[in-house]
């Protein structure tokens, strides 16, 4: 069974992924794939370098990320255009990886939940996301709410999911992720 783990910035999606981690699950790291491939792909790096420009990569070879950002947020097409190149090899990476965990902030916006069976969702309150985005990332509540306006709507990613990690510093952790591997060893 494949499984895919998603919810939001700030939700706690690393927290749990670091708990599966410590019990013996390792979990495909969607985002570090794609950061890992822009830099050593050979075809990502054409691709990529066809699209925004000679300036992708510095001449050491090293993707230019101030390059790639001014391109990915001057539109979304262009953001669109990146994710076209990117996504796939990721998908690809994850399918010869044979891991059964993906994590994915993006599960559903990438098209990722189609490669697994079933989905489960890191949801927090709000407060409590603005919170720690604050709090890791030495933002201000505006810039974290404005990344999360960005990402899909919570309750969305809740509804669509198998199974919801409820992670707002009070509920047991453990004990959710428990009953979540529990039925998914009865459903297969």
């Amino acid at each position: 069974m494949k499984i895919g783990l998603t919810g939001g910035i700030g939700s706690g999606k690393s927290y749990v992924c670091r708990y599966l981690r410590q019990h013996g699950i390792e979990v495909f790291d969607c985002d570090t794939a794609a950061k890992q491939l822009m830099r050593t792909s050979p075809t990502l790096r054409q691709q990529l370098t066809e699209l925004i420009g000679p300036k992708t990569y510095t001449d050491e070879g090293l993707l230019n990320k101030a390059v790639v950002a001014q391109f990915l947020l001057a539109s979304p097409a262009n953001a669109e255009a990146i994710d076209t190149i990117v996504h796939p090899a990721v998908f690809d990476a994850f399918i010869e990886s044979g891991l059964a965990w993906m994590e994915s902030a993006i599960l559903y916006e990438s098209g990722a939940y189609k490669l697994v069976d079933k989905v489960v969702a890191v949801v927090a309150p709000t407060e409590v996301r603005i919170r720690r985005v604050m709090q890791r990332d030495n933002i201000s509540r505006e810039k974290a709410l404005d990344w999360m306006n960005r990402q899909m709507n919570q309750d969305e990613v809740a509804r669509k999911a198998d199974f919801v990690v409820i992670n707002d510093g009070e509920k047991d952790i453990e004990n959710q992720i428990i009953k979540i591997l529990e039925q998914c060893n009865k459903q297969f």
